[in-house]
């Protein structure tokens, strides 16, 4: 019984030829399973997270809240704590309120809707009062910002501009969720050092992020 629960050579190339139709139809066929599979699999988890499967849930988290994550960090401008407190408010409303879903794309969907629902929660109560003080200037209209593949390709863009240790430090932190203590075992630094390391990449993330996002917006 389902119940609600929260939780770019300069040399000639060849002109390339057509490929076999039948080829072409196999590569076709093969997608086109892929994809049914992805869609029913999407469909079953989440009507068991709808029921309460403690167990889908857990499946259904660590399979989304890293994407989940990065389109959080993107239209929160870098602020990784929105981000996170961003999370959590998705995957505790999907807990309680998701249904029915007929593919992976619609379950997707209807995530980065609540994701930006909780973001323009966040900045208008920003914009009410002092609390949120420490977030970046929101955007003038958060609800009308670019699709879900252009905000991602800005994170991916931001994190290709920085340097490889730095990148390398993001991916850790915010992708790996690895600790202060295991990043500092892997660099053979302090905890404290790593620290300070993150909130100059943080910084810088945000910059960048910002930056390109004034000019895709």
């Amino acid at each position: 019984m389902c119940y609600e629960r929260v939780m770019v050579s300069t040399t000639p190339m060849p002109f390339p030829l057509r490929e076999p139709t039948s080829r072409l139809t196999a590569v076709a066929s093969g997608l086109q399973t892929s994809r049914s599979s992805a869609d029913a699999e999407a469909h079953h988890l989440a009507a068991a997270v709808a029921c309460g499967d403690e167990t889908a849930f857990r499946q259904f988290y660590e399979r989304y809240q890293p994407r989940v994550f990065r389109l959080a960090l993107v239209l929160g401008r870098g602020d990784e704590l929105l981000a996170q407190d961003t999370v959590q408010s998705v995957f505790v409303t999907a807990a309680a309120k998701l249904r029915r879903i007929d593919s992976e794309e619609h379950l997707w969907n209807w995530l980065a809707r609540v994701a930006r629902q909780q973001i323009a929660k966040a900045w208008r109560q920003r914009q009410r009062g002092p609390a949120l003080v420490g977030m970046a200037d929101p955007p003038e209209h958060p609800d009308a910002m670019a699709s879900d593949s252009v905000l991602e390709e800005c994170l991916d863009a931001a994190l290709l501009t920085m340097d490889a240790d730095e990148r390398q430090l993001v991916e850790w932190f915010y992708f790996d969720r690895l600790s202060h203590q295991e990043i500092a075992g892997r660099l053979n630094a302090t905890p404290k050092a790593v620290s300070g390391r993150l909130e100059r990449t943080r910084a810088k993330l945000r910059s960048l992020i910002t930056r390109r996002l004034s000019h895709e917006t």
